[in-house]
């Protein structure tokens, strides 16, 4: 079993090589050029590297250092929940031109922007501006006096360089480099297979101040000096900066101590400085110590470019910033009532988030292919046999595998989630389709040959620092919501010129080059015919290892085949079905079935059904066309309750017969949600009644997970028992929207409700951001108070698309709910 595991991990990476070969008589030289590099790094306040395995790794780290307590816990790399911000991401962000950040340090005193953007036209060269600014309301330190509202406020900053794999960067002149530090620019000679030779220069300003001290050893190290280190580290220690820095300095900070004893330390600012060793090495790091203010750049240079100049860089990120503000307007401007100029700054913020928050990793990643038998969950009781079967741990990593994806929270979720990332993809196709192309080739290409796709992406050492153990394992027999194929709908969408599908793809082109549109029917047509076998292998898997039974309890329906259950099911979580608590049966039982997977099929359905017409796939079309028939009229057929008025789940009860299981709420929603509740459906009256209830799901800051009425509302770990989520709620408006522009009995009631709910959720998250400075993972439906996750920029950003929605306020009446 174990060779034939290896050869079926060959035969996945050799597929997915010909699927990234093939990507590129899709997508351009200059298109993927101008991707090459980016913030990718998603983890770290400012990391930019590129998008290729084993290449070049860049870090920021900064401190303040005044006091002999506090820098290890202020010292800033990762980001971090709850770490004495005020706010920080950034302000405006484009994966082909750069940006501009900005992190509210109130914990350092500081304000640190750092703008990043791409030269020649994104063919290698770039360019990274960091600047402090001391804040107004900087904390005092013992002993420490402020001038100036803190102009001097003491400041180390590090940025760090990394070679994996057989490139090499050294820095320039080390062996004539003086043992005080450089006084001038420092410059860095790189060399990888990849991107050929290039430099790195970190610019030293004289505009800058920096420390002195009357200490004796501030003569053989003045602060006016940059510093640089340069180490030999196992390649996988690459990504751990903060702990290869505090080894440095506490190489420097021993030396002091035996020298000057712990009475007689220099003070902070000078203690806490790295030994100025630079040479050979596959980790460097240089630092910098300012007092007050600061500046300076750093300019990375191929071969074949022109070397850049700060001067450069200025106008370059005015360049950047400018075009930005332009195109968003084009693109994702609000609509009333949310013309306010308030509204579109949070706009731009959440969009700049979301798209800053791309990331590419690479690695192995931990799969257990056992294939236990437990693991088909076919008895009752199965939840516990599989509990044993997962604790005999036969996990293995495979790998590498690569993935160029968004993610849903920079502290605390800084990896992909294919739950998640439908969502992520629906802002961003608004502006560049083909970036959100390239992130789905990405992820198809992570399927193994069975047509399973791990929900986790946890890609190598780094990825796997954030996640518990007990979470890192994944199993090819779960599954996950599949919103990639949202994605593609909403991409068919646009070529159709669907009302409400955003932004056209003619205004999509790579920067101001005319008629170079990145996107076109053409194209999308071409790149569908690429992924289209990948799309049904994907959906066979599903359809294969997802089945419900419908033959053992009896259960009439339209179709015989179409009916569907969530596997890893306890008692208490499906997290597979990304509603972890939500309420289910109780016990669990190998009869069940799961209205939300079932809506989820109908979706993929519909769409490949979309997809075999588009492409001119007959016998494929009518094919998928009759299954995705056979889902709609199953999920009445199966799933609703006459005697509840709504959408159910289905268990076997004692008697061995089926019976429904109705928790109104996210679940009951799920048919109409994915777009399976018809404008003429007769049980659409029902739906809208149950979420307009005030005493059930409607509340003044969006559509609660949980009705209020269900004895488990609030309960236990109350994370989809209550809460608001905004995924939810968009697919929510999403769908109220659609039957507003269709004729028909709910018409003008769908409008109503639309644009009260799109205020509501709009609200929720201006309010909240403006109090916390962040978006959250939900909201609390009684305070509309963020909750759970701080710096949830995945798809809590789809507030972005519901600003800009049509207004329908002025056309219908505002009736009763």
């Amino acid at each position: 079993m174990g060779n034939l595991w290896s050869f079926g991990a060959l035969l996945v990476a050799g597929l997915a090589a010909v699927a990234a070969a093939d990507d590129s008589s899709v997508f351009s030289k200059a298109s993927n050029d101008s991707l090459l590099w980016g913030p990718y790094r998603p983890n770290l306040y400012f990391g930019v590297r590129p998008r290729l395995p084993k290449s070049v790794l860049t870090g920021l780290l900064w401190s303040r250092v005044e006091d002999f307590v506090s820098v290890q816990g202020n010292t800033r790399y990762t980001c971090e929940q709850h770490e004495g911000m005020a706010g920080y991401g950034w302000d405006a962000y484009d994966a082909r031109t750069g940006g501009v950040q900005v992190v509210h340090d109130k914990g350092n005193g500081l304000d640190l922007e750092t703008s990043f953007v791409k030269f020649d036209e994104g063919r290698g060269g770039w360019g990274a501006r960091i600047k402090g600014t001391p804040r107004d309301d900087v904390e005092p330190v013992p002993n420490v006096q402020y001038a100036n509202g803190g102009d001097n406020l003491k400041t180390a900053v590090w940025f760090t360089v990394g070679a994996e794999g057989l490139g090499s960067v050294q820095p320039q002149d080390a062996e004539a480099a003086e043992e005080s530090g450089y006084t001038e620019d420092v410059i860095l000679d790189g060399q990888t297979s990849d991107l050929g030779d290039f430099k790195i220069t970190i610019t030293e300003s004289k505009e800058n101040s920096h420390p002195t001290t009357s200490h004796p050893s501030y003569q053989n190290k003045p602060l006016d000096h940059t510093f640089v280190h340069s180490i030999q580290t196992p390649e996988e220690a690459l990504w751990q900066a903060k702990a290869l820095l505090f080894s440095s300095m506490k190489s420097s900070i021993d030396e002091y101590i035996e020298e000057y004893t712990q009475e007689k330390m220099p003070p902070p600012w000078q203690t806490y400085t790295i030994q100025n060793l630079p040479g050979q090495g596959n980790f460097h790091m240089i630092q910098k110590v300012f007092e007050g203010p600061f500046e300076f750049d750093i300019l990375f240079t191929p071969a074949s470019s022109t070397p850049k100049k700060s001067e450069d860089l200025t106008n370059a990120i005015k360049a950047v910033t400018k075009s930005f503000d332009e195109k968003y307007l084009e693109v994702h401007k609000p609509l009333a009532p949310f013309k306010d100029n308030k509204y579109l700054g949070f706009s731009k913020s959440l969009f700049s988030n979301l798209y800053g928050g791309i990331g590419y990793f690479y690695g192995d990643q931990v799969i257990d292919r056992s294939y236990a038998p437990e693991y088909e969950e076919e008895n009752e009781g199965f939840w516990q046999e599989a509990e044993e079967a997962r604790g005999r741990n036969q996990q293995k990593l495979e790998g590498p595998y690569e993935l160029y994806t968004s993610i849903p929270s920079r502290p605390f979720f800084p990896r992909g989630f294919l739950w998640d990332e439908g969502f992520h993809l629906l802002p961003i196709l608004d502006w560049d389709a083909e970036v959100v192309m390239q992130i789905l080739s990405s992820w198809f290409n992570t399927m193994d040959e069975d047509g399973w796709i791990p929900r986790e992406q946890i890609l190598g050492h780094e990825a796997r620092s954030k996640v518990p153990q007990e979470f890192q394992v994944q199993y090819p027999h779960y599954a996950n919501p599949p919103t990639l194929f949202m994605v593609i709908e909403a991409l068919l969408d646009k070529i159709e010129g669907k009302a409400g599908s955003g932004a056209a793809l003619s205004q999509q082109t790579l920067g101001n080059i005319a008629g170079n549109v990145l996107a076109t029917p053409d194209s999308v047509k071409a790149w569908l015919k690429q992924l289209y076998p990948l799309l049904q292998r994907n959906f066979d898997w599903y359809r294969r290892t997802q089945w419900g039974d419908l033959k053992c309890y009896d259960r009439e329906a339209f179709s015989s085949k179409e009916a569907y259950r969530w596997r890893g099911r306890t008692p208490r979580h499906i997290l597979t079905s990304g509603l972890d608590d939500y309420p289910r049966a109780q016990p669990p039982h190998p009869g069940e079935l799961h209205v939300d997977l079932m809506s989820w099929m109908g979706l993929m359905s519909r769409n490949i059904h979309r997809v075999a017409s588009f492409l001119g796939e007959s016998d494929d079309e009518a094919k998928y066309a009759k299954i995705a028939e056979a889902i709609r009229r199953n999920v009445d057929d199966l799933h609703w309750s006459k005697e509840h008025k709504t959408y159910c789940d289905a268990t076997v009860d004692d008697y061995e017969e089926s019976v429904h299981v109705c928790h109104k709420g996210y679940i009951s929603l799920f048919p109409f949600m994915s777009g399976l509740v018809a404008s003429d459906n007769p049980h659409l009256k029902d739906v809208l009644d149950l979420i307009g209830d005030e005493d059930e799901l409607w509340s003044p800051h969006g559509i609660r997970s949980l009705s209020r009425q269900d004895e488990l509302y609030g309960t236990d770990e109350n994370y989809w028992r209550s809460p608001v989520w905004m995924n939810m709620n968009y697919l929510i408006i999403k769908e109220l929207y659609n039957i507003a522009q269709q004729p028909g009995a709910q018409q003008k009631r769908a409008a109503t409700m639309y644009s009260a709910l799109r205020k509501n959720l709009v609200d929720t998250v201006y309010n909240s951001f403006q109090e916390t400075g962040f978006a959250w993972e939900q909201y609390n439906p009684e305070t509309g108070a963020g909750q759970r996750t701080q710096h949830f920029t995945g798809w809590t950003s789809l507030i972005v698309k519901i600003m800009a929605m049509p207004d329908l306020s002025g056309k219908k009446g505002h009736d009763e709910l």
